[in-house]
């Protein structure tokens, strides 16, 4: 009789492969532990030809280093918190592309957090950004995240992006002229021939405040300070939804509307469209911050541009540069708008017959391209 077949062991789980250690790479470069660890930390008195040997032993064994660990020995984690005040804003990609590779440059980890606009999490979040000991934090945002002068300490220095911030300890502010920019807005309207010309705002904050400011003094300056009309609104598209529909129904509406941000703007073509006119036959519209949403080809925004490449370099520049001993420099930059003039603006429509025409004006293209004009 044949012997009964035996069954097969079970098959337990794969046993993880040992990841490989400082000691691993010792032994395969035939040096010391205390050299790799020199090597490796990037430590100038490490001969090239023993370092390179170092690295190419470590590949070989498919090394990582121990971040946390590396940071605890060395007394510093070379990592530093973003806070992102609202993730919805177009504006917050862009500028937070260009902090990234500028920390990256200069060998910097980033740690990223969103707020969402509301104060709990916003105190939550800075708390979180400490708890992994970052050694600075850039904000990005039209206002201060609450519970920032708390945070924000001589062990933990700031840079603020898009909000002018004077007087707070530790912080350095960088944002554009928001009166300028208003100006400029208003300056390409009323050489358009608008005079008619609304201001949908975003609120209480610093940016909402000076672009408001901007837009009522080059509104006096072109004399036309009888047709100054301020429409409360807010720095999201449901905001500029609900004041573009308030201004739209009165008597004697606007014919051409400025609104505090390129996302307010796009509430506000919806509302123009919803009441059946058209932009920019009935109504001009201009936004404010120059993303990379206002010049997409279907939507063609009118803006005031922030140079958002430059302001996210030079604050994480800024703050890199802090960290490494340098003096901090003045404790608020502002930058200088561009006005970028796209297919949402036109003269008026009484001006259509015997004025300029739609795309004639002053630095616009009739082919729907792009105008650059500066503060």
């Amino acid at each position: 009789m044949p012997p009964a077949a035996t069954a097969p062991a079970p098959r337990g789980p794969t046993p993880k492969t040992p990841r490989p250690t400082i000691r691993d790479i010792a032994a395969r470069a035939g040096v010391s532990k205390s050299l790799v660890s020199l090597a490796l930390g990037g430590a100038p008195r490490v001969a090239p030809g023993t370092r390179q040997a170092i690295l190419d032993a470590a590949e070989e064994l498919g090394y990582r280093r121990n971040a946390a660990a590396q940071a605890l020995g060395a007394h510093r984690t070379r990592t530093i918190g973003v806070f992102v005040l609202d993730l919805h804003n177009p504006i917050t990609a862009d500028l937070l592309q260009a902090v990234q590779a500028e920390a990256r440059r200069r060998d910097y980890r980033t740690i990223v957090v969103v707020g969402d606009e509301d104060a709990a999490a916003e105190r939550a979040e800075l708390e979180k950004l400490l708890e992994f000991r970052v050694e600075g934090i850039i904000a990005l945002g039209h206002r201060l995240p609450d519970g920032a002068r708390e945070a924000f300490t001589a062990d933990c220095p700031a840079v603020v992006i898009g909000s002018q911030q004077e007087g707070v300890p530790h912080l350095v502010s960088m944002s554009n002229d928001d009166v300028a920019g208003a100006s400029l807005a208003v300056d390409h309207l009323v050489a358009l021939g608008h005079e008619r010309i609304a201001h949908i705002d975003g609120g209480s904050s610093a940016v909402a405040r000076d672009r408001r400011r901007g837009y009522r003094a080059a509104m006096r300056r072109h004399g036309l300070a009888e047709h100054i009309t301020v429409v409360k609104g807010s720095f999201t598209d449901e905001g500029g939804y609900r004041g573009a529909s308030q201004v739209l129904a009165g008597s004697d509406p606007p014919t051409a509307l400025f609104v505090v941000n390129d996302l307010a703007a796009l509430g506000v073509l919806a509302a123009v469209a919803d009441r059946g006119l058209a932009v920019p036959g009935d109504v001009s519209v201009i936004g404010y911050d120059g993303t990379r949403m206002a010049g997409l080809r279907a939507l063609g925004l009118t803006t005031v541009a922030q140079p958002l490449d430059e302001l996210g370099t030079r604050a994480a520049a800024l703050l890199c540069g802090r960290l490494e001993g340098e003096p901090p420099g003045s404790p608020v930059t502002r930058l200088t708008p561009t006005l970028v003039v796209r297919r949402t603006t036109a003269p008026p429509a009484s001006r259509h017959p015997g004025g300029p025409g739609p795309g004639r004006g002053r630095g616009v293209t009739t082919s729907g391209g792009t105008a650059r004009l500066k503060a």
